[in-house]
């Protein structure tokens, strides 16, 4: 009994270590032996044995050699891209895209759906032939699917797989998860997209390094994402973030949240279409009314804001202003260094940072503003899919099993 316990360590201490392997790997892309073994306080023929198991079970290869100073060149290891792979799928309000990653964080498959969340309550149904090819596709790759990631808006609990202002992704009997379980043999783990957005930011985007950022996703909707002390802020259900629900007017618009005056009444992409459509209505002036009320787009506004348009440049102002005025209170709370702007809106460029930019110094206390800088995302949409990514081999190499 007591051998049993022992070897039950052993092999506990033995797969945590090979875990970290393939943590690092994925952090560094390569490294050598006796990098690893430093990283990882372990011995280099600890080490040495765990590469070869993981060699053997196709989780890393050999890909040449390194650098020396002095003597024989280093053998160089990275994670294997031809053998496992995650799955991504982004269901948002204005499409839904699955997508295949591999262990070198490439997309070896994407497909792109005309399924949008909210429309209609057959949306699981609507998914499930898609799902199926994309299962088809990964046998016939003889590929092995580690883990799904599922992103989308609204208050995700990642912890019960749940998201609660879209129930119609977890209707009992008929839920995506469920759909998902019964197609791939994997865990599956669900989080907010503006949590995902900034988790690729912290990996791989302007957040590297950093210790206290904020990313705004002005999207259809409003998130915020906090890195604070170097750590994504979750809250206790996954719901931290919410920018878009404080109140900003008390006699303002009806919410789809069910409250009055919420920040995404008045500086989301879906208010900034309202208001553009309530301008023509009304009788504004703009190179829009080419198109007509109805056949008006985020992409036509900001467009026709490039070429000058005037009613297109001062609904972009009144939003950034909006969104900077919002941002002020999230400024006083985290004291960032960084703000990254995200989300459909951030193709507006500096016709959305300036205003958000003069309103932060308007409504921050000047000590605030100190060395605190407002970028675009450098990754765009990808660091959503990338932060899925990044999230689902973050939770199978801290919770499960590595063959």
């Amino acid at each position: 009994m007591q051998d049993n316990v022992v070897i039950s360590v052993i092999d506990t201490k033995k797969n945590k270590l090979k875990r970290n392997i393939i943590a690092e790997l994925y952090r560094a892309e390569s490294r050598t032996i006796a990098q690893l073994a430093n990283t990882l306080h372990s011995s280099v023929p600890s080490i040495t044995a765990l590469i070869e198991e993981l060699n053997v079970s196709k989780w890393v290869r050999g890909i040449g050699t390194g650098t020396a100073q002095f003597g024989r060149k280093p053998s160089l290891f990275a994670l294997n891209p031809n053998c496992y792979v995650t799955i991504v799928v982004d269901v948002n309000v204005h499409d839904t895209k699955l997508m295949v990653f591999n262990l070198k964080n490439q997309v070896v498959h994407r497909m792109d759906l005309n399924l949008r969340l909210g429309e209609s309550l057959q949306l699981i149904d609507n998914l499930r032939e898609p799902l199926e090819q994309l299962a088809d596709y990964v046998r016939q790759e003889d590929r092995v699917v580690v883990g799904i990631g599922a992103t989308m808006p609204g208050l995700v609990n990642p912890m019960l797989s749940l998201n609660h202002t879209y129930p119609e992704l977890s209707l009992p009997g008929q839920s995506l998860s469920l759909l998902i379980a019964s197609l791939f043999d994997a865990p599956i783990y669900f989080i907010n997209d503006t949590k995902a957005t900034i988790l690729g930011e912290h990996h791989f985007g302007l957040a590297q390094g950093k210790k206290h950022v904020l990313s705004i996703n002005i999207d259809w909707g409003i998130g915020l994402g906090v890195i604070i002390n170097g750590e994504i802020l979750q809250g206790m259900a996954g719901f931290a973030g919410e920018l878009g629900h404080i109140q900003m007017k008390t006699d303002g618009e009806l919410c789809f949240c069910g409250k009055v005056g919420c920040l995404e009444t008045l500086a989301s992409a879906s208010a900034l279409i309202r208001r553009a459509k309530a301008g023509l209505t009304q009788g504004r002036v703009s190179l829009l009314a080419e198109e007509g009320p109805e056949n008006v787009t985020i992409e036509m506004i900001i467009a026709k804001a490039n070429v000058g348009d005037a009613f297109c440049i001062d609904l972009l102002s009144d939003v950034g202003n909006e969104l900077g005025r919002g941002l002020a209170t999230a400024v006083h709370l985290f004291n960032p260094e960084l703000i990254i702007v995200n989300g459909v809106l951030a193709r507006a460029a500096k016709a959305i940072t300036r205003p958000i930019e003069q309103a932060l110094d308007k409504y921050c206390l000047l000590n605030y503003r100190d060395n605190l800088t407002i970028e675009l995302s450098e990754l765009g949409e990808m660091a959503k899919l990338y932060g899925t990514q990044a999230y689902v081999l973050q939770n199978l190499l801290e919770y499960e099993q590595i063959p």
